[in-house]
């Protein structure tokens, strides 16, 4: 009998498991239960708009629901991003792609009424792209070497797209390290930057990849350096400027990163299903297709480690700005 009844005992305990199991594979199912709202940042038209459209049209066919975009433009995306944290429980089916604005608003704007780090949960990175150290193509520096040993003697000028964005913050973070000569130069965005680098009328900038890749194959523009930690496999000849060695450049890794984040109360089981369904449009050939003509790779952050990255980005971008000068009190 005391078997028998010990035999019952796993049965219903085996049984509860596989309800409980069954319950929360349920629960897990039942979300999304309505569109998905992907918010972007940034006006249309940009990288992280094409970007997220491109997401989401992807990210209907595997959710099986509409994932819909919706542009919120101002303030560096802390406008968009301060309304995605207010918003707690109603944001259950909305998420938004942040990019180097999220760590970098937060370095210029440090009274922000939200958090960066703990008043989200960071699902996913999708990709990086490294911006690149270009100088004009009638330029006298052919390494970083000479151009740094130049701007310690001189003024240098650096063009960027607006105050706070990857190319801005790029030559910011490098004028700190190598302890050189340079004045940024504003534009209001890369189509603006772009005549006065090739015409010669700055000295260099941290261009995103996209932006002068054609301009480095045709001769017009010379590529000096990639950002990233790595080589890129679409200038293999170029290097790092962290491998360069001295001049504390090996402190030197950033990229204009893009992923997907939402509020800290979303649902555990969104997450789940979000991660899921992400892994699957980032091995679609038409998210492929789309990283390799961005010269970017895909994104291999998610979860907690993607929270970790973004904590170490809002440090360093916040000594940076406070060494430049840029805090918007």
């Amino acid at each position: 009998m005391t078997k028998l009844l010990n035999v019952l005992g796993l049965a219903t305990c085996g049984g509860a498991i596989a309800l409980s199991l069954s319950v929360s594979n349920a629960q897990a199912q039942e979300w999304p239960t309505d569109d998905v709202r992907l918010v972007v940042p940034y006006a249309p038209g940009g990288t992280t708009d094409v970007l997220s459209r491109s997401v989401a049209d992807l990210l209907t066919e595997e959710l099986d629901t509409n994932v819909v975009v919706e542009n919120r433009p101002g303030a560096g995306s802390t406008v968009a991003t301060g309304r995605l944290a207010r918003g707690g429980q109603g944001n259950d089916h909305t998420i938004l792609m942040a990019s180097p604005g999220h760590t970098i608003g937060a370095a210029i704007y440090p009274n922000l009424e939200y958090d960066p780090v703990e008043d989200f949960v960071f699902i996913q990175n999708m990709i990086d792209i490294p911006n690149v150290m270009v100088v004009p193509a009638d330029s006298p520096y052919d390494n970083v070497s000479d151009f740094v040993e130049a701007a310690k003697e001189q003024n240098m000028t650096f063009s960027h797209s607006g105050v706070g964005s990857s190319i801005h913050m790029s030559g910011e973070l490098f004028k700190t390290l190598t302890e050189t000569n340079m004045t940024a130069v504003p534009f209001s965005g890369s189509g603006a930057a772009l005549p006065a680098l090739l015409g010669g009328d700055v000295d260099v900038s941290f261009e995103n990849m996209p932006t002068v890749y054609s301009h480095i194959q045709s001769g017009d523009l010379k590529a000096l350096a990639v950002t990233s930690a790595e080589r890129s496999d679409y200038l293999p000849d170029v290097p790092t400027l962290n491998e360069i060695g001295e001049y504390n450049l090996d402190q030197f890794t950033t990229t204009a990163w893009f992923g997907l984040i939402a509020n800290e109360t979303f649902p555990e089981e969104a997450v789940v299903v979000m991660q899921e369904a992400l892994q699957e449009v980032m091995e679609r050939e038409e998210f492929t297709d789309f990283v390799d003509q961005l010269g970017a790779r895909k994104g291999t952050l998610a979860g907690d480690e993607f929270k970790a990255f973004i904590a170490d980005e809002v440090a360093r971008w916040d000594e940076v700005a406070a060494e430049a000068g840029i805090r918007q009190e």
